[in-house]
């Protein structure tokens, strides 16, 4: 399995996270409320000014293999909600095809959980994902999320509607599973 590192997505990962998106599908599939294609320096810049302040309501990150220091991955904590003690992982995506299935979204999932229940003291970190991605489902399904609804045909792409799931994990799970 590949040790994973989340280290904070910086600006001078702007190219290589443009490189990694390269159709609009993508775009749609993977963060179509916060971006359009083609990706652009000033998409991510905006992006990226929501982790500055004080009390950033998103901590972004880039999943790094520890053995040879490539990036692999990207993932996000958004919406974080310190009054409410609530979360949600959004935007992730593994670099290439040919490295899913090895591990790398389910040691990100849980590191970026790790975060959120023990550094921020979360009490709820959701997260959507559209039905048709049964490999995103069974690796959230592995590290502890728990589907709790299910939103049929809510998001219009075209002539198409696409249903998703809004799954979560409580505080008292995540430490169960981490004893």
């Amino acid at each position: 399995m590949i040790d994973i590192e989340l280290r904070p997505f910086e600006r001078e990962d702007f190219a290589r996270l443009i490189g990694w998106v390269t159709s609009a599908d993508l775009i749609q599939k993977w963060a179509p409320l916060v971006f359009s294609y083609p990706l652009n320096e000033s998409q991510l810049e905006n992006y990226i000014q929501t982790t500055e302040g004080d009390k950033p309501n998103r901590k972004i990150f880039k999943a790094v293999d520890t053995k040879n220091n490539a990036v692999v991955a990207h993932i996000e904590l958004d919406r974080i909600d310190l009054k409410n003690r609530s979360a949600t992982v959004a935007r992730v995506l593994v670099k290439e095809p040919a490295l899913r299935g090895q591990g790398i979204g389910t040691e990100m999932v849980r590191k970026i959980l790790a975060i959120g229940f023990d550094r921020l003291d979360l009490h709820r970190i959701s997260i959507g994902v559209f039905d048709f991605k049964k490999e995103a489902i069974a690796c959230y399904e592995k590290v502890g999320f728990v589907k709790e609804g299910y939103l049929r045909e809510s998001w219009r792409v075209g002539d198409e509607y696409w249903s998703f799931y809004i799954m979560s994990m409580l505080e008292s799970e995540w430490k169960a599973l981490n004893i």
